[in-house]
């Protein structure tokens, strides 16, 4: 299992816009308001993904109730990778209980211009939709054995839900790296 780390976007960077469509073809963007804004990089096949899922949907439980605009994102190469297509990224959302839009980023367009890396990638920004936090969801990885607790991305949600500063020390997301479309890897590698 070949681990990629997040490329850590600026804080401050706004949230780039996008129109995603969900397993059925409903158009998705980010909410016009929303106290904070959760974009999440996934896919159904990575272990790094199926070893948080839970809290995954633990977190749409705990927060889409307090203001917090969650969306999910698949960008993987589905020719190369078909577990991860839109009819799979429907089951897998009901199976996995997640009560925020899981769309599907066809051209890549989207992961590219968040600058994701890999499997799961959380980018955490405020109303104002400027970037708090990206980074890691907590310590724990299929290899060892820490709790998935999420502790790190729920502080980061808390203290913005809160109108506080959140810590810019913050430790990258690691993860399965995006399956890009071949010809389509994106620059900001290396």
């Amino acid at each position: 299992m070949a681990a990629v780390e997040s490329q850590m976007l600026p804080l401050g960077t706004e949230a780039p816009a996008f129109s995603l469509p969900d397993p059925d073809g409903t158009p998705h963007a980010l909410a016009e308001s929303a106290k904070a804004h959760l974009v999440m990089f996934i896919c159904n096949h990575c272990p790094f993904v199926v070893h948080v899922r839970e809290q995954l949907a633990a977190l749409g439980s705990d927060y889409g109730s307090k203001g917090v605009s969650i969306i999910a994102i698949s960008s993987n190469d589905i020719n190369t990778h078909p577990a991860d297509s839109p009819e799979q990224m429907k089951q897998k959302a009901a199976e996995w209980g997640f009560t925020f839009p899981y769309l599907y980023d066809e051209d890549q367009s989207v992961a590219k211009a968040y600058k994701a890396a890999c499997t799961p990638d959380f980018f955490l920004f405020d109303a104002d939709r400027r970037l708090v936090y990206r980074g890691q969801l907590d310590g724990s990885r299929p290899s060892n054995s820490i709790a998935v607790d999420g502790a790190d991305l729920r502080a980061a949600i808390d203290r913005t839900l809160a109108g506080g500063a959140v810590d810019a020390d913050q430790k990258p997301s690691i993860g399965c790296n995006i399956k890009w479309t071949s010809g389509n890897e994106p620059d900001y590698f290396g």
